[in-house]
């Protein structure tokens, strides 16, 4: 299975699905949807951002490209937002598919008229600063709500939450996830009909 073929059977699975399957990856429940209705396929560029620096921010925008999604580890930093209205417009018009923020986002109306998937915690009026550290990091292993990302890794997202997922574990799930989800319509029609919980569900 190449890529492209792999983004489609992604963009087609419910996510959901995957969680009958899989027991790692997923994102704390804290992390929600600040733009509502979203489904999101895309690959990670990674920042480690220190002492909530604006620069740094810029830095990793600058290296999106078409497919990306910007997945922030604030580095246990709840306050101050990384992401608001310029950096999501900056983010999308640099082709990426999404953020997401291990903390809070700011410009929370604005980004909804963006129109990016954005991915935090919630939501402040506090901001980063152009300090200059030099001391973040882009596209190395970060920690963003409870799992450890590696740059290029597969993230799905939307209203649900959040699932950071490799690869070869990808491929090895999505057939069997498909073929749930194929099947659910049978089930959901056989429950309403009034057929009984035990002949149609596993008890």
């Amino acid at each position: 299975m190449d890529e492209s073929q792999l983004i489609e059977l992604l963009k087609a699975v419910s996510f959901p699905t995957l969680g009958h399957f899989l027991e790692e990856g997923f994102a704390d429940a804290q992390l929600r949807a600040m733009v509502p209705h979203v489904k999101v396929v895309g690959r990670a560029l990674t920042l480690k951002l220190v002492g909530a620096d604006a620069i740094a921010v810029n830095q990793a925008l600058a290296q999106i490209r078409p497919g990306d999604v910007l997945v922030i580890d604030t580095g246990g930093d709840h306050r101050h937002a990384p992401v608001g209205a310029v950096t999501s417009c900056a983010a999308r018009c640099a082709g990426a598919v999404g953020i997401v923020v291990d903390g809070v986002v700011t410009d929370l109306l604005e980004l909804r008229d963006t129109g990016l998937p954005v991915f935090a915690r919630g939501t402040t009026l506090l901001t980063t600063k152009q300090y200059g550290r030099g001391d973040s990091l882009i596209n190395q292993p970060v920690h963003c709500a409870g799992v450890t990302v590696q740059a290029g890794d597969w993230v799905l997202a939307d209203d649900n939450g959040v699932l950071f997922i490799d690869t070869a574990t990808a491929a090895s799930v999505i057939e069997q996830a498909l073929a749930s989800d194929h099947a659910e319509p049978r089930l959901l029609e056989r429950l309403r009909a009034g057929e009984p919980v035990a002949h149609v569900l596993r008890v």
